[in-house]
């Protein structure tokens, strides 16, 4: 009804501008696949695993176990997709963002995307 007063959506971030961002410390790259996951195919260049499973846990500024600083935007993937979209929902009612969901591991690979082994 009003959509002539929208304002129009930011263009999506490339994998290199994320790369980029991340590298600078200007982003945080967030992996939530689970550990198996992670170990048999390792994580992107930069990227803090914390699975969906326990990012409530991990994940929330009023705990005092929280790994996640506040205040720069957040890219997240999983395998395909689906996860890092429940898991920008979840990031999105826990107070962070902007969040940038990159989909799976493949399409950070496929936009040039560097992947390095997975350690603890």
């Amino acid at each position: 009804m009003f959509s002539a007063f929208r304002k129009a959506p930011a263009p999506p971030l490339t994998v290199a501008e994320v790369a980029d961002q991340v590298a600078q410390g200007k982003m945080l790259l967030l992996d939530v696949r689970e550990v198996a996951e992670a170990k048999a195919s390792g994580v992107a260049k930069g990227a803090k695993l914390i699975p969906l499973s326990i990012l409530g846990l991990k994940c929330d500024p009023n705990q005092p176990n929280c790994e996640l600083p506040q205040g720069l935007p957040i890219a997240v993937y999983c395998a395909s997709g689906g996860r890092s979209g429940m898991a920008a929902d979840a990031l999105a009612r826990l107070g962070y963002g902007p969040i940038t969901n990159l989909g799976g591991l493949r399409d950070w690979v496929a936009g040039g995307g560097a992947v390095v082994p997975y350690a603890a």
